[in-house]
């Protein structure tokens, strides 16, 4: 049987829909929690975005190769045996490479196990797919996710303390303390702005695709 090639319609399909209307945070409103908790800055979300990406890919492709040799009963304790693993190397890897950062991350790395977009793409497309198709399927909803809360991240930085990345944007001479007209909008530092900041991404989304509002 002639193989898919890796570039084919159908991987481009599982790469690039996750990013738009198949979002997994917008469309199927998953992942939420983190989106409020690791957005305040922009390089926490970037981090635990990258993590969460890690992690749906390698357990898909492991589940996706281990699919026809799981008895069913026992599948959902394997798939958390698989996840909980890579979320401990993950963290691991975090607090040698980047301490601060998974300090400020706190328990929300491990919380990637409860992360219900992990469990979702092995029960939705990893059992029922190869290796290839299921690596692809988890980097673009990893992808989908990291937009998200990269998205959020940014202006709740920017707006809420003048910086990204931690390097100041809002010069510090158009503060009122300065002699300027400008503060910082402490709110959007808040959860609350977060979830605002994602219901108008939502908003945008749905606006734009009539047609997700109908599912």
């Amino acid at each position: 049987m002639e193989k898919e090639p890796l570039f084919s319609a159908k991987s481009l399909k599982l790469l690039t829909d996750p990013l738009g209307r198949s979002n997994p945070v917008t469309t199927l409103v998953l992942g939420i929690c983190s989106a409020l908790a690791v957005t305040v800055k922009l390089e926490p979300a970037v981090v635990m975005a990258i993590s969460v990406t890690a992690v749906i890919a390698v357990s898909n492709v492991i589940m996706s190769m281990l699919r026809n040799t799981i008895p069913n009963r026992i599948r959902i304790i394997v798939q958390l045996v698989v996840i909980s693993l890579l979320v401990i190397l993950v963290d691991q890897i975090l607090r040698a490479f980047a301490y601060t950062v998974s300090k400020q991350l706190s328990v929300f790395v491990g919380l990637i196990i409860t992360n219900c977009i992990v469990m979702g793409r092995i029960e939705a497309f990893a059992l029922s797919n190869k290796p290839l198709p299921a690596l692809i399927d988890g980097i673009g909803n990893g992808l989908g996710y990291g937009v998200i809360l990269v998205t959020v991240a940014f202006f709740r930085e920017l707006l809420g303390s003048g910086t990204l990345w931690g390097y100041r944007i809002i010069p510090s001479s158009f503060y009122v303390a300065n002699g300027g007209v400008y503060e910082n909008n402490g709110l959007v530092i808040l959860p609350p702005m977060a979830l605002i900041l994602l219901g108008i991404i939502i908003w945008i989304q749905r606006s734009r695709n009539k047609n997700l509002t109908e599912h």
